[in-house]
């Protein structure tokens, strides 16, 4: 599908009769062309090549198009595209040497960083629904349910005491996972308890950005320990969490990562404190420094396997035009104490 959404002006036309007179554009009287013209996998094929890229195996290229959408791969093939050296937009037409192979390589080692970086957060989200469930559930095994009990944030200021905004917005996603849970110890606790969960039972039926909100909303002598364990300070992990549920949900979704410049930028330890973390600081926004997020949370907590993003980053595809660095990857990064494997 190809994207057309320049205005055309409105012909003006008077009809008397059967008689039909034309007087010309009307000034200011737009209407839009559709959205998208429907091309086949041939004309896209051969829209492709009209603008550069070389497709040396056509059979290959529509049947990998039958499979991948159009629009998906577009993201990938976006920056071969010419810059207009007069404003710096992205033209039509590819630099010279681009191929649908190059392309389809670039596609499939994004394909490769998703399922890794997904199979190395799901331990990593484990840990904290145990961690937070464990050490909330000292205090109070309802406390989830009390406001009063949890930390500052879930309060608002002044003798009412009365639950917060951020507080009640946590408890609306939770009561919403809770009634729709058909998980057997949710039923358990419906018939037995009057529905109602203890803590450690609760951070399993809410997802990761839940229990971000709930890590927020705790005592900050809870958060301050679990941050501890990472020797990290309760907002420095608060800021992880918000960060990496932002991945998580781009990984979960199929999007596109390798490239993706990202909005969050997480708090960091000094140097002093936590040197590991020095070569992602000056790439929190882009994807090694995420990544890096990741490796050293794994490390800490001696879950996972370490060896996932490390050995996915070692089958980056050669490229001229988007070398390795393009993700944020620093020079010699496979000799950086937490990428070595």
């Amino acid at each position: 599908m190809i994207a057309s959404s320049r205005p055309v002006p409105l012909l003006v036309v008077a009809v008397q009769g059967r008689s039909s007179f034309f007087f010309g554009l009307s000034e200011g009287i737009h209407v839009s062309q559709p959205s998208k013209i429907f091309l086949s996998h041939e004309q896209q094929i051969d829209l492709l090549q009209s603008r550069g890229m070389h497709i040396e195996d056509e059979v290959r290229a529509r049947q990998v198009l039958e499979r991948v959408n159009y629009y998906r791969l577009s993201g990938y093939w976006y920056s071969y595209r010419e810059l207009n050296p007069n404003n710096g937009q992205r033209l039509d037409t590819f630099v010279d040497g681009v191929s649908f192979e190059e392309v389809l390589s670039l596609y499939k080692f994004d394909e490769r960083l998703r399922v890794g970086v997904f199979t190395c957060l799901i331990p990593i989200e484990l840990a904290i629904r145990s961690m937070l469930g464990y050490e909330l559930g000292r205090i109070d095994p309802l406390i989830h349910l009390k406001p009063e009990l949890l930390g500052s944030p879930a309060r608002e200021s002044g003798p009412a005491n009365q639950p917060s905004a951020t507080y009640r917005k946590w408890k609306h996603l939770y009561d919403k996972e809770f009634s729709r849970s058909r998980e057997d110890f949710v039923i358990h606790h419906k018939k037995k308890y009057s529905g109602q969960l203890p803590i450690w039972a609760a951070v399993e039926v809410i997802d990761w950005g839940a229990l971000s909100y709930l890590y927020q909303l705790s005592p900050i002598d809870v958060r301050d320990s679990i941050a501890a364990r990472i020797r990290l300070t309760a907002a420095q992990l608060g800021s992880w969490l918000k960060a990496l549920n932002i991945v998580r949900n781009y990984s979960a979704h199929h999007a596109r990562m390798f490239n993706r410049v990202y909005a969050l930028k997480p708090k960091l330890p000094t140097a002093q404190d936590v040197p590991e973390l020095v070569s992602a600081a000056k790439a929190l926004n882009r994807t090694f420094g995420q990544l890096t997020l990741i490796q050293y949370i794994l490390t800490e907590l001696h879950i996972g396997d370490t060896t996932v993003l490390p050995t996915v980053l070692t089958t980056y595809p050669h490229s001229k035009v988007l070398p390795l660095s393009h993700m944020g990857v620093p020079v010699g990064w496979n000799r950086l104490p937490l990428w070595i494997h």
